[in-house]
């Protein structure tokens, strides 16, 4: 049995860790990681201020609805406010740092002379000029006005401002900021730039560096957009298409069990399997969680994975932390799980991951997989289901099970499925989390007696 394990550990680590690091060190998946952890701040602070906006509608209670009123209600635009300059714009926050860090990761892995602030205002740029709608009519290009839809000048306009600055423009912004760098990295690589003296500031010789990017940009993005009006569509009607299907892939049970494996797949490597996955489906949950604010329906939105999901981290581990610290056989394991559990309760289990190990356990790779899944198929069914209302606001991640899912959904239900989620996840890892444990207290035995 253990020849069998080591053959499967060194298959994995042979054919299948080096493919899995290789696309996790991609520069496009470091870039587009680092603008989701970008983000994160943003989407919570909104999502706070939305809970205090809609607070009657989750207690109802007279007294409490007249004192609300009386009190906080009169700052209820304000509230709004907050919101609308957070996930309101979020495009901007999410291009703006991905376009950052995509620059800085080419200055420092190529060695080249590329500003990370240029990229990103380069990007915001390309971005804004995709903004305005415009359509082909009487042999020329004008703006759209049509004020049935509250479109003026070419501008949608919702109650959060300007539509496509939103969610809805995180799309077309990785495309504009993978556009913009490139194009600069091109200019700066061939030193298509406008030289200053040395006795220039750099700020100052920057900015002229980018004039010649910036005018390239702008006649790029341009013809896009002028051959793309001509057929009358534009950018964001044609990502609207493929991104639109895998939002609704995502949205559906099986997708989400897709994204539950593979990041437990990653993580079974030791590879941040959260990290990576989520930073490619983050931007259409969020995308969703702002479309579920303004009247529509998605069950994976916000932060659902670790509402519903992850209650411990990642594979649904606060019931091993319990039993390893308060019913294991085993030493090595009860002392493990002391520390391990308050971290748990906040779902940190590094010391379980690492420690236990979970990592390259083949011992333990079934429930690390199976648990999660398990759990993901409850929460998606309680809200598909309209048991639990659907997310409309973004958690922390480390908030604990019960109280996550009541501030994703401002509701008791949310509380009741997101504690019975960990309970079912507990309960899938039980037979093996114990058959283990009494593994390793037998080999502790005979260790004694040989002692």
């Amino acid at each position: 049995m253990a020849e069998k394990e080591s053959n499967f550990t060194g298959w994995l680590n042979e054919k299948i860790l080096p493919k899995v690091g290789k696309f996790a060190n991609t520069r496009f998946v470091r870039a587009v990681m680092g603008a989701g952890y970008s983000i994160i701040a943003f989407t919570i602070v909104g999502s706070m201020f939305l809970i205090l906006s809609v607070l009657t509608q989750v207690i109802t209670v007279p007294a409490f609805v007249d004192f609300y009123n009386s009190t906080l209600g009169r700052f209820n635009n304000l509230f709004t406010v907050i919101y609308n300059a957070t996930l309101g714009i979020t495009a901007l926050f999410f291009t703006g740092s991905f376009a950052y860090s995509y620059t800085k990761i080419y200055q420092q892995e190529e060695k080249l002379d590329l500003s990370p602030l240029s990229g990103s205002f380069l990007s915001l740029f390309a971005l804004f000029v995709t903004v305005p709608q415009l359509v082909w009519k009487n042999g020329s290009a004008q703006f759209l006005t049509d004020t049935k839809n509250a479109v003026f000048s070419g501008y949608a306009v919702s109650g959060s401002g300007l539509t496509r600055i939103g969610a809805t423009g995180i799309f077309t912004g990785l495309i504009m900021g993978i556009l913009s760098v490139q194009i600069y990295r091109l200019c700066v690589k061939k030193g298509w730039s406008i030289k200053m003296p040395n006795s220039v500031p750099k700020g100052v010789a920057d900015s002229f560096t980018s004039l010649i990017p910036g005018f390239m940009i702008a006649v790029v993005v341009l013809i896009i957009d002028a051959v793309l009006i001509m057929f009358h569509t534009d950018i964001f009607k044609m990502l609207y298409i493929p991104f639109s299907f895998v939002s609704g892939l995502v949205d559906t049970w099986w997708g989400i069990l897709v994204i539950v494996f593979l990041i437990h797949f990653l993580w079974f490597f030791g590879i941040h399997g959260a990290t990576i996955i989520t930073s490619f489906t983050g931007s259409f949950a969020l995308a969703n969680m702002v479309s579920n604010v303004d009247g529509g329906f998605h069950v994976f939105a916000g932060d659902f994975i670790n509402a519903f999901i992850m209650a411990g981290g990642s594979g649904a581990t606060l019931g091993v932390a319990l039993y390893m610290a308060f019913m294991a056989k085993s030493k090595q394991i009860r002392e493990l799980g002391k520390v391990a559990v308050v971290p748990g309760i906040f779902n940190i289990n590094e010391p379980l991951l690492f420690g236990l190990p979970i990592v390259y356990n083949i011992n333990l790779v079934v429930p690390f997989i199976l648990a999660p899944m398990a759990s993901s198929m409850f929460g998606y069914l309680a809200i598909a289901t309209h048991f639990v209302p659907k997310i409309t606001a973004q958690q922390p991640w480390p908030t604990p099970v019960g109280l996550s899912g009541f501030i994703a959904t401002q509701s008791w239900q949310g509380a009741l499925v997101s504690v019975l989620c960990a309970v079912i996840a507990g309960a899938v890892w039980f037979p093996f989390i114990h058959g283990y444990d009494l593994k390793l207290a037998k080999k502790e035995a005979e260790g004694a007696k040989e002692a």
